[in-house]
């Protein structure tokens, strides 16, 4: 009972919340807002046991994301533009989809139900299987890694993809998106007493959470995608503190290059090194004497390669937004 009063508080402040960042016309509230909505949504992710995609909402959707909606904001006016009114067709559109959606929901099995389809498939198998041929105890993991490592493989070229393009976007080229810093703005918040101080007691502990998460994905929450999006938010704090200049010379654009690319191939070579040792691609098994041990390995060194390319993209998205005129 006490779990669903949660929920229910949770879903009205989700949907006050969304209605919120649809009537403001103001962006950087909008922004806010939309950073608020991604935490309340990490919390019912949270509520529902699923707490491999609440820790990337956090991240991603509350922390990364805001940031670079606030750096898109420089480039943008600060109000929303006033566009053709639509009095009566709109709520005619949301209405009819507000009914669908309630009648579509009455078909779905209860909440837990081990006699849902969705858990009737593949999924006891996995946890049938995953003790004897992966042995770890976070299935989510072995599956994303193991089972399903060509789907992984193809979201980590599909990040890696992205950033590509934005980067052309961007001003495209080595090193060019970085080359415009202004020299004005080097300081960042360090002025700031408050901010300069939590940012320094906060960041040492954000970088050790991500490599917590980064190399104990195997027996808790985590992994290389939320590794790297948490990161990624303890160096954008330190950005935001002491300067872009200074992060840069932390972590050079040279690195991130390479540390987004490399991610990825480094991914693709395990596969590789599967098929070298008599494998198939991306069979683990083969990578040591015994299976279980060659499927840790490959675990975690793919994991590697995923956090790598997460945080590679993800900064150089972030410093490329921070250098625009």
């Amino acid at each position: 009972m006490t779990t669903l009063l949660i929920g229910a508080f949770l879903l009205s402040l989700l949907v006050i919340t969304a209605v919120a960042i649809v009537r403001a016309t103001d962006l950087f509230s909008a922004v806010m807002l939309s950073g608020i909505f991604s935490l309340l949504m990490a919390l019912n992710f949270f509520l529902l046991d699923a707490a491999d995609v609440a820790l990337t909402e956090a991240a991603v959707g509350a922390g990364v994301a805001t940031v670079l909606l606030l750096a898109g904001l420089r480039l943008t006016p600060p109000t929303e533009a006033r566009g053709r009114s639509l009095r009566v067709l709109t709520p005619a559109v949301i209405a009819a989809v507000a009914l669908l959606m309630i009648y579509a929901s009455f078909g779905q099995p209860s909440l837990g139900d081990p006699q849902a389809p969705a858990q009737q498939h593949v999924a006891p198998w996995y946890i049938e299987k995953t003790p004897e041929l992966v042995d770890i105890p976070n299935i989510v993991t072995a599956v994303l890694a193991s089972y399903r490592g060509f789907d992984t493989l193809g979201e980590v070229f599909v990040v890696l993809t992205a950033g590509i393009g934005v980067m052309f976007l961007l001003g495209g080229g080595r090193g060019k998106p970085f080359s415009r810093l202004d020299s004005n703005v080097e300081e960042g918040l360090s002025r700031h007493l408050i901010p300069k101080v939590m940012a320094r007691l906060l960041v040492p502990f954000i970088l050790l959470f991500a490599l917590f998460i980064q190399f104990h994905g195997e027996y808790s929450p985590g992994g290389g995608f939320q590794a790297g999006a948490i990161f990624v938010a303890g160096i954008i704090l330190f950005s935001l503190v002491r300067g872009e200049r200074l992060t840069l010379a932390v972590i050079p654009p040279r690195v991130l290059l390479w540390m987004s690319a490399g991610g990825a191939l480094l991914y693709g070579a395990v596969g590789l090194a599967g098929i070298a040792m008599g494998g198939n691609f991306l069979d683990y098994s083969v990578l040591a004497d015994d299976p279980i041990t060659g499927q840790h390995i490959g675990i975690i060194v793919i994991e590697l390669g995923v956090g790598l390319t997460v945080t590679g993209v993800l900064l150089s998205i972030f410093h490329a937004f921070a250098a625009r005129d």
